[in-house]
């Protein structure tokens, strides 16, 4: 499974389109394979799904995220996880304990909970 963290200062940025980067990590076998950081490609409407996308992305993570997104994320088969908080690495260690979850989305797109195709992030 790969999955993008909305990452701001080492931590789970509060909007997935507004954050200076992405933590792309590759779990296999409940195990870290690969974990890279790559730039945001800039805030333009379905330019970062496509982004994540073309990049084999199963899953996205951030604070908080729009409706509009999330259907796109949703109609590419890549599920959300929303309202998570904390740094990367422990929510990565909470990605491979089975124990993320989500919650309210922490920017100013209040659309409810989880969210996503999946209703979240599976590995």
């Amino acid at each position: 499974m790969r999955i993008a963290i909305s990452t701001e200062n080492g931590a789970v940025a509060q909007h997935f389109g507004r954050c200076p980067e992405y933590t792309i990590v590759d779990i296999e076998d409940g195990k870290i394979i690969r974990k890279e950081v790559v730039l945001n490609p800039g805030h333009q409407p379905g330019a970062i799904p496509k982004f994540l996308n073309e990049r084999k992305v199963d899953c996205v993570i951030c604070g908080g995220m729009g409706r509009r997104a999330q259907e796109i994320f949703r109609s590419l088969g890549i599920d959300t996880l929303i309202g998570v908080m904390g740094s990367i690495d422990s929510v990565i260690d909470k990605i491979l304990e089975g124990t993320i979850e989500g919650g309210e989305s922490l920017c100013d797109h209040s659309y409810g909970k989880g969210g996503g195709h999946g209703g979240g992030c599976d590995h």
